[in-house]
């Protein structure tokens, strides 16, 4: 009885410890409207398992649009779980390639997801966020806030895979997303967009990498052909400001003489004096040390 309760409060002392180091998934708001990705499982010999997960931008760019259907399921081996993946299917097809549940924000698989607070389950955990298919046939339709079809955001899944498993967390399915629509962000214009793969069985998978096609560019905007700082002029006379005569032109390499440049400076009394200030304060700091030992003098006397 003792080991159960000790078992039972280290348990509860791990979720509690898991849980304050979560950092949930924050919900995106700027995915572009209209995009759309659709991931469809091809067939496989000796599979009976069909089916397809469409995506699109949920209302004014707000997370996305799940529609999830699947046929042909095992009659044993449910409830059968599927995960957005964080790398897409190999050329070759097996579903192992494809890593493990996207998870940007490195929350972990342990413990389980809490489908009441999905912004602290992993993002690819589509299943444990919504649910499990428990019937051969099985559809569904959500949103879900934490997903993105923005290219440049962590939580986007549309040049990467999505994985069907048995309870026991077999792969029995997989297929990457395919890009229907890039979509239009809020000014009118279509997101950074990945490049065209080539395609396979399984989707999309870029020829140079096994990783999915990769975003042609970052979602940022380029950096400008200048530095982004003021030019300086070329001659004082523009600028009203004098020059420095030993400094060089900016971005010139072109450097104005002096006619003292590599002549020693001979120090002059009135450079090599000390200040009337530091004076009196060095006459101030010596009286006051001669008083200190004057001090000590007499109480060694005494």
């Amino acid at each position: 009885m003792l080991v159960s309760v000790i078992s039972v409060l280290a348990a509860a002392s791990a979720v509690a410890a898991q849980s304050s180091t979560v950092i949930p998934a924050p919900v995106v708001t700027g995915n572009p409207i209209g995009a759309k990705y659709v991931g469809t499982l091809p067939p496989k010999e000796g599979s009976t398992l069909t089916g397809s997960i469409e995506a699109t931008t949920g209302a004014d760019g707000k997370g996305v649009k799940f529609s999830v259907s699947f046929a042909g399921l095992p009659e044993t081996g449910g409830p059968f779980m599927y995960h957005l993946h964080a790398k897409p299917v190999p050329a070759d097809g097996n579903c192992t390639g494809t890593g493990a549940h996207l998870d940007p924000y490195m929350r972990g698989e342990v413990p389980g997801c809490d489908a009441s607070k999905p912004e602290t389950c992993q993002t690819g955990d589509l299943s444990g966020k919504y649910g499990n298919a428990t019937e051969q046939t099985f559809s569904a339709e959500y949103t879900d806030l934490y997903s993105a079809t923005l290219p440049s955001d962590p939580a986007f899944f549309g040049a990467l895979s999505f994985v069907v498993h048995l309870s026991n967390k077999t792969r029995i399915g997989c297929a990457n997303f395919t890009m229907i629509d890039a979509g239009v962000d809020g000014f009118g214009a279509p997101p950074a967009s990945s490049s065209a793969p080539e395609s396979s069985g399984y989707g999309a998978v870029p020829s140079s990498t096994g990783y999915g096609a990769a975003p042609s560019s970052t979602g940022y905007a380029a950096p400008p052909l200048s530095t982004g700082y003021p030019m300086m002029p070329p001659t004082n006379t523009s600028s009203g400001f004098a020059q420095p005569s030993g400094m060089p032109l900016y971005n010139t390499t072109t450097v104005a003489t002096s006619p003292t440049a590599g002549l020693p400076i001979t120090p002059s009394a009135a450079s090599s004096s000390a200040p009337a200030e530091f004076t009196a304060g060095a006459a101030k700091v010596a009286g006051g040390a001669g008083a200190l030992l004057a001090a000590a003098a007499a109480a060694l006397v005494l």
